[in-house]
């Protein structure tokens, strides 16, 4: 299939029309990974995804999946070790190690779409207050969390890890606790994934996801939203010892 080329130095995505993406939402290929580039994709429901021996490929797909933060469904086992001690939760606190663990390779050898050229545009993104990360600890160790992109009151997620069970999915809880104080509404979770589904997210038609995302892009974050933080720390447990019962010696 064919598909718009757009110009590398200066991509106009007004140009290309939504009918002419392919079945999986491929919609157009080159530009480049600029801040200014991809912050005029993400608010027309468009991402970059491609792996390192491709050109920069453009995607929409159709339909959309999408989590409302208030929907998101955990297994009780998962809400269980919500509740151990040894988890401790943080927004924004080391994004470049959230995004150099997501492009790890994958299980099975299967190569990783978030090529170098990827990591230093978000990094460039996290830098300029565009691209966030949610890290997970367990005992002092990074051991899960996600990164995505916010614009305005949506956020576009792109990519979750975990080194320890259920991590990514405790990073997602906390996450979406702190959108929802924040009436946040909506976090793209791009392509359909029975995991995703599994946690509550559903899909949008795509017409309707680009009406809703492009009106929500202009509304303005609360002030602070994206400031490093702690999201959750719990308090380690330190047992306390028994006091003895033998009587003090005599002096």
């Amino acid at each position: 299939m064919m598909i718009p080329w757009l110009d590398t130095e200066n991509p106009d995505f007004d140009t290309i029309e939504e009918s002419q993406s392919s079945g999986d939402g491929l919609l157009a290929g080159g530009g480049n990974l600029k801040i200014i580039t991809l912050l005029q994709a993400y608010p027309r429901g468009i991402f970059p995804w491609f792996n390192n021996d491709e050109p920069i490929l453009w995607w929409s797909p159709d339909p959309r999946l999408v989590l409302h933060p208030e929907e998101l469904h955990l297994s009780r086992s998962v809400r269980r070790k919500l509740h151990k001690k040894t988890w401790k939760v943080t927004l924004n606190h080391d994004f470049p190690e959230v995004i150099r663990q997501c492009a790890q390779t994958r299980r099975g050898g299967q190569e990783t779409w978030i090529t170098g050229a990827m990591r230093d545009a978000y990094v460039r993104m996290h830098e300029a207050g565009f691209a966030h990360s949610v890290e997970v600890f367990h005992e002092a160790r990074l051991v899960g969390g996600l990164y995505g992109v916010g614009i305005g009151l949506a956020f576009f997620g792109e990519s979750m890890f975990t080194l320890k069970s259920d991590a990514s999915k405790i990073a997602l809880f906390h996450f979406c606790e702190y959108l929802k104080r924040h009436h946040f509404p909506l976090i793209d979770c791009q392509i359909e994934s029975s995991h995703l589904l599994s946690l509550g997210a559903y899909l949008m038609p795509r017409a309707e996801f680009v009406k809703t995302i492009t009106s929500l892009c202009t509304l303005p974050a609360p002030r602070g939203l994206w400031q490093a933080q702690v999201l959750h720390e719990a308090p380690l447990e330190i047992p306390v010892k028994p006091r003895s019962s033998a009587s003090k010696p005599a002096s």
